[in-house]
């Protein structure tokens, strides 16, 4: 037993550093050249949020425009948002479901697999093959979307504050 956990913690290392290095070290850098933390809670949080909108390809043009709208850290935006590709993918089914629920209709055949086999005959075939469950996830996620953003922002602050005092 001991020897599995050894080889568990050694597969986890190149992992957590890849993290720490792709991710936790250029948002603490943002810190330590004057980025308010408050500000980049927010720019996290949107990142997350918006990095798992369940239409796949506007996430990136969606953070971007968000980002240059309201003068927010245009790179720390995109860093966060594109980590969330896994969890975006993850995501669709739910809030597909959500969004039948809200709308009443009932539950469609959806699943990630069935989907990214429909791109492959086109992006325009798969859109129309699955309009309804784009719309769904859509709302879904709408309805989702802002509580989520006010309550990372709300977790994250904290945290960037007591990071940004190490830097001064």
């Amino acid at each position: 037993m001991d020897l599995y956990a050894d080889k568990t913690a050694l597969l986890n290392i190149p992992m957590r550093n890849w993290l720490y290095r792709k991710i936790v070290e250029p948002l603490l850098a943002l810190l330590g050249q004057g980025i308010a933390p408050d500000r980049l809670a927010l720019c996290v949080a949107i990142g997350v949020v918006v990095g798992n909108i369940p239409i796949l390809g506007v996430s990136t043009i969606l953070c971007a425009a968000i980002a240059l709208a309201f003068r927010l850290n245009l790179p720390a935006i995109q860093i966060v948002q594109a980590v969330m590709a896994p969890t975006q993918l993850l995501l669709i089914v739910p809030f597909v479901r959500l969004g039948e629920w809200i709308m009443r209709a009932p539950p469609q055949p959806v699943s990630v697999k069935e989907g990214l086999a429909l791109m492959e005959h086109g992006v325009g075939h798969a859109i129309v093959a699955l309009r309804d469950a784009i719309l769904h996830a859509g709302l879904g996620w709408m309805l989702v979307a802002p509580a989520a953003v006010y309550l990372l922002r709300l977790l994250l602050t904290p945290v960037f504050r007591r990071a940004a005092v190490q830097f001064k």
